[in-house]
């Protein structure tokens, strides 16, 4: 799973068959504290998320079809799977720590 925001979203008018109908965003995965990492990813929405959103990514391929409910995956890789509501991290054991 990836931790990611939506930053937009993208519109093709020309496309594979297994992308009709399918809403596609264009997203930002995100380290747990929020910083960019690495490149922006194109995944189908399955949720209903929306530009701004926090979102849970599955980046899998083949486990695409899972998600789908058994449609055609075709060459579909990434698929917004959850909506994020918040994130907590545990205190870092090692911070204060003395060497």
């Amino acid at each position: 799973m990836i931790y990611a925001q939506v930053v937009g979203t993208v519109v093709a008018t020309v496309k594979h068959a297994a992308f009709a109908g399918r809403t596609l965003l264009l997203c930002q995965p995100l380290t747990p504290d929020g910083a960019a990492l690495g490149p922006q990813r194109i995944a189908v929405d399955r949720v209903q998320a929306g530009v701004g959103d926090r979102v849970l990514l599955l980046d899998e391929g083949t486990g695409s079809r899972q998600i789908l409910g058994g449609e055609s995956a075709g060459p579909i890789r990434t698929v917004v799977v959850g909506i994020v509501d918040a994130v907590s991290l545990a205190p870092d054991p090692s911070a204060g720590a003395t060497p």
